[in-house]
C-alpha cells in the first residue's frame, strides 16, 4: 500500500470520527453549513433548537445527502414516554440518539427498546443509543449546589457503568473522562463534545471541560463533536479539514502506525 493510499485511509477514518454540530436556527443555515463541509465530516448533529424549528423532514434531507445524523435531544422523562419518543426517532433512520443517564438504567433501557422497535418497523438500522453522563458545561461546584456533592469523575463512571449495563451502545462524556471510561470496554462508543482546537478562538464558551481533538482521540474517543470552531470559521470547510488532519495523525499514533 502506497503512503498516499495509507494517508487517505487515515483521513477517511478521521472524517468518520468527526461530527459537526448544526447549532443553527433554521433549515437554510443548516443545509448551507452541511454542504460547506461536504466530504469533510461523516456525521452531523441535530440538537433541540434545530429539530424544534424544522422537525423530522430536515433529518430526512440530511440522511439523503449521505450523512449520518446524530439526533441529540437528550431524552429525559419517565421510561414509557422515553420509549415512545425513541421509537419515533428510530423510524427516522438516525445513526445516534441521546438519553440522559442520570435518572437510572430503566430510562436508558427504555430508549434502547424504543429505538430498536422504531427502526425495525421502518426497515432501518437501529441507532446507537448514547447515554449522557454529566453535561460538559457542568462543574463539580454546580453539581454540589443541587445536592450532588460527589467526585465528578466517580459520578460519571457510576452513571456510565449503569447505562452500559442497561444496553446503551455508547456514552457522551467530556474529554477529561475519556481515558477513565475507555477501560470499561472497547466495544462501546465514546462520543466527546467540548472539543477546542488550539487555533480556534471561542467567544463566550459555555463548556467547562474541554480539550483539543488530537488529545481526545489519543485518550480513546471514537467520535468528536465540534460546533463553533467549524461553524464560526471564515471557511468552515477548511476548518473541518484542519481538524480531520489532526484527528488522522492522532489515530495513526494511537494505532502505532
Amino acid at each position: 500500500m502506497t503512503e498516499q493510499v495509507l494517508n487517505e485511509s487515515w483521513l477517511e477514518r478521521a472524517r468518520a470520527a468527526l461530527a459537526l454540530a448544526l447549532d443553527v436556527p433554521d433549515r437554510a443555515k443548516a443545509l448551507e453549513l452541511a454542504r460547506s463541509v461536504t466530504g469533510g465530516v461523516g456525521v452531523v448533529k441535530v440538537g433541540l433548537e434545530l429539530f424544534l424549528a424544522e422537525g423530522p423532514s430536515l433529518v430526512s434531507e440530511l440522511t439523503q445527502m449521505g450523512l449520518d445524523v446524530f439526533l441529540d435531544l437528550k431524552f429525559h422523562d419517565i421510561p414509557a414516554t422515553v420509549e415512545r419518543a425513541a421509537r419515533a426517532a428510530g423510524r427516522l433512520g438516525v445513526s445516534y440518539l441521546t438519553v440522559h443517564a442520570g435518572e437510572g438504567p430503566s430510562l436508558v433501557a427504555a430508549a434502547v427498546r424504543g429505538a430498536a422497535q422504531g427502526a425495525l418497523t421502518a426497515g432501518k438500522k437501529a441507532p446507537i443509543v448514547l447515554a449522557v453522563t454529566v453535561l460538559t458545561s457542568l462543574t463539580r461546584e454546580e453539581l454540589a449546589s443541587v445536592g450532588l456533592d460527589r467526585d465528578l469523575a466517580e459520578l460519571v463512571e457510576l452513571r456510565a457503568e449503569r447505562a452500559l449495563d442497561a444496553g446503551a451502545g455508547g456514552l457522551v462524556c467530556s474529554p477529561l473522562e475519556v481515558e477513565r471510561l475507555r477501560v470499561l470496554g472497547s466495544e462501546h462508543r465514546l462520543v466527546v463534545p467540548g472539543i477546542r482546537p488550539s487555533w480556534a478562538l471561542v467567544a463566550g464558551d459555555d463548556q467547562a471541560r474541554v480539550s483539543g481533538p488530537g488529545q481526545a482521540i489519543q485518550a480513546g474517543a471514537d467520535l468528536l463533536v465540534v460546533g463553533r470552531p467549524i461553524r464560526d470559521a471564515d471557511d468552515p470547510g477548511k476548518a473541518a479539514r484542519r481538524i480531520v488532519e489532526e484527528v488522522a495523525s492522532a489515530l495513526r499514533a494511537r494505532q502505532g502506525a
